[in-house]
């Protein structure tokens, strides 16, 4: 009787997991859908990538970890080979998968900015103090902020075509002779196309990057080492372009002081309906500090100014008509 009873109760369990799969397929959303089949197959994710490489599509197991945790979506060609791959691999029906993958694509509404997810923002988090320490880097890389000035540019085609940041910073401590630059791209950016660039008082140093969050970091070198007081000024820049329609700009402080100032320059092509400043004291956090901000028709821009920035996230939204 005994394993009678065992044998019920893993039919039991099959038959909860084939519901599941069965409703998530009906109503999504993708990743609940694709993480329901992984479940209903009793597959682990080295098993479910083993069998994407034999049809031809490589995808890595982190990926495919922030699939189906929701964290990021497939949206480039090879993920959406993969995505039809996996439905014969999971034995789902054809298109099921695609087909809510479309779905999650669309829009809440017209031109709305819904911003970046929680997950993908913690998701991001992780992967960045891994890229630092792949540089030795310490998260607060030996020097305060005195002063930042970002300014990002937006194309024709309303994507983010990149940014140049300039820099005044003060060493807390002796022999600092570096500055890792982060850059968080929008999703489905191939960070592995963008072009890392010294403009002033640096030189480009070791870069790394990041596919399934977007993350790129970057070393710029200052050919000098700063005693602890000592001030220093640099430029660098990053150009972008790989990705999709842009909504956002965000910019994250792990500790406060010091004046940050952001513009946003959008092409004359290319020109949002209405433009606002928020603020976010964390990833978790609910979105405040909301604030509209009037673009200037002859120079295509808005900006903002924070005196001396807290910890947490500050930028710049735009809606599209």
């Amino acid at each position: 009787m005994r394993h009678a009873t065992e044998h019920a109760d893993v039919a039991a369990i099959a038959n909860v997991a084939t519901a599941e799969l069965e409703s998530a397929l009906r109503g999504g959303p993708f990743h609940v859908a694709l993480r329901a089949a992984i479940a209903a197959r009793g597959l682990p994710l080295q098993r479910v990538q083993h069998h994407l490489s034999r049809h031809g599509v490589k995808v890595g197991v982190t990926s495919l970890s922030y699939w189906q945790q929701g964290a990021r979506r497939p949206q480039r060609p090879e993920s959406l080979r993969a995505v039809r791959a996996l439905e014969e691999i999971l034995r789902l029906p054809d298109e099921s998968l695609i087909r809510l993958l479309a779905r999650s694509a669309e829009p809440s509404g017209r031109g709305r900015s819904t911003g970046r997810s929680y997950r993908s923002l913690v998701a991001a988090s992780g992967v960045l103090e891994r890229l630092l320490g792949e540089l030795g880097s310490p998260p607060d890389g030996g020097v305060h902020t005195v002063g930042h000035h970002e300014r990002v540019r937006v194309g024709a085609h309303r994507e983010l075509l990149g940014r140049e940041s300039q820099h005044i910073v003060r060493a807390h401590r002796d022999g600092v002779d570096r500055y890792v630059a982060v850059h968080h791209g929008d999703p489905g950016c191939a960070p592995e196309r963008m072009a890392v660039r010294a403009l002033e008082n640096c030189r480009r140093g070791r870069v790394r990057w990041d596919d399934d969050t977007g993350l790129l970091v970057a070393e710029f070198l200052f050919d000098t080492r700063l005693r602890s007081g000592d001030t220093f000024l640099f430029r660098y820049g990053v150009d972008d372009g790989t990705a999709g329609v842009s909504t956002e700009y965000v910019r994250g402080f792990r500790s406060g002081g010091g004046q940050y100032a952001l513009q946003v320059r959008f092409d004359e092509r290319a020109l949002p309906v209405r433009c606002h400043r928020f603020s976010q004291h964390s990833p978790a956090a609910p979105r405040g500090g909301r604030q509209a901000l009037p673009l200037s028709g002859l120079h295509r821009c808005v900006h903002l100014v924070e005196p001396r920035v807290r910890t947490g996230l500050l930028g710049i939204g735009w809606d599209w008509d």
